[in-house]
């Protein structure tokens, strides 16, 4: 497969720049089964739900991983830089993959001074994808310190300065377990009296962890889309959503994933064992037309952008015509695209 099998031309007009207030207010394309769209409102959501399904949202917190800093190199020059919080690596809390803009020339030893010099770190080489690995010197937790300094990193294509709203609004209303890069934007539509709408018909609503890692803003580069490799992300699974879904699967009932993150990590979990298993673990899981699906039924999910993975797995679950038309009607609809846009209820 090609990338150009997964492009399709956008106007600028139809990228949201801002999210839809209130949330639940937002568009919502129904992709039947058979392939039928129908034109909705998210708010029309719990109508879309049986009695019996199960509702699986990813509950990861985005971290204020946009930050700026002064880089001081050993040689005694310095220069002021960005510095966009990754991942940690491994279990050393402090020590973390990041990526730097300008990134060019840094060098082991080169240091890193944030917040007027309350954050200090050292770089310690490459992680490759233009990725540096620095150590930061802190007794507080990293997390602690991006708070006081960072900023929401709100994707490249929103195409303004974060405003403080963004705090709140890049933020589900559920969002609980900070590690994320990049929010699950299927999640972002939801409110509290959607999620009481939705539990009062007496459907299961269980969460789930994956932290959306630096993947997200890393584009496919090459020609052949099999060729790409998709960077792990970290998810949990807890002990009670594991047994309430493997209830759910034994008995056949209807699994609804909220976002293509929740996707990935049910589709791994099943893939890896066979069945859903608590506990923790990395997800490298690349979707492609092709693949078989075996848990679940129904994805909610924005609309994504040209030749992303993203798209690729979107176009797996419901397949590739199926999604290229749906997009060209949401094009001539005028729907709202990516991050803060409108979203699709997609039937397998």
């Amino acid at each position: 497969m090609h990338i150009s099998d997964f492009d399709y031309d956008l106007p600028e007009e139809l990228i949201a720049r801002y999210p839809a207030n209130p949330r639940d207010s937002s568009r919502m394309m129904v992709l039947e089964r058979s392939g039928q769209v129908v034109d909705s409102m998210f708010a029309e959501l719990p109508r879309y739900l049986n009695r019996t399904d199960v509702l699986v949202i990813n509950d990861t917190r985005v971290l204020r991983a946009r930050t700026r800093a002064r880089l001081e190199r050993r040689n005694g020059t310095s220069r002021d830089m960005e510095v966009f919080f990754a991942e940690p690596i491994g279990d050393a809390a402090n020590v973390w993959q990041v990526l730097c803009r300008p990134g060019r020339r840094i060098r082991s030893g080169d240091r890193a001074i944030f917040g007027d010099g309350k954050l200090e770190g050292v770089f310690e080489g490459s992680a490759g994808e233009e990725l540096h690995v620095l150590r930061l010197e802190s007794p507080e937790p990293i997390e602690q310190i991006l708070e006081l300094y960072g900023q929401i990193p709100l994707p490249p294509y929103i195409d303004r300065p974060g405003e403080f709203a963004d705090r709140e609004t890049y933020q589900t209303i559920y969002a609980h377990t900070s590690g994320a890069v990049a929010a699950p934007t299927a999640g972002l539509h939801f409110t509290n009296e959607i999620l009481s709408q939705i539990r009062a018909k007496g459907i299961s609503v269980v969460m789930i962890t994956l932290h959306v890692g630096i993947g997200t803003f890393l584009p496919v580069r090459t020609d052949n889309v099999e060729e790409h490799f998709l960077r792990p992300e970290r998810f949990e699974i807890s002990e009670i959503a594991a047994e309430e879904l493997e209830h759910a699967r034994k008995e056949k009932r209807r699994i609804i994933a909220v976002g293509t993150t929740t996707t990935r990590t049910l589709e791994y979990l099943m893939m890896k064992h066979g069945r859903i298993l608590a506990g923790t673990g990395k997800t490298d899981l690349y979707v492609l037309p092709g693949f078989r699906f075996n848990l679940v039924d129904v994805l909610l999910t924005n609309f994504h952008l040209p030749k992303s993975t993203l798209l690729m797995l979107v176009s797996a679950f419901a397949g590739r015509e199926k999604i290229r038309e749906a997009y060209q009607h949401a094009i001539r609809a005028r729907y709202r695209f990516y991050s803060y846009g409108d979203c699709m209820f997609i039937e397998r």
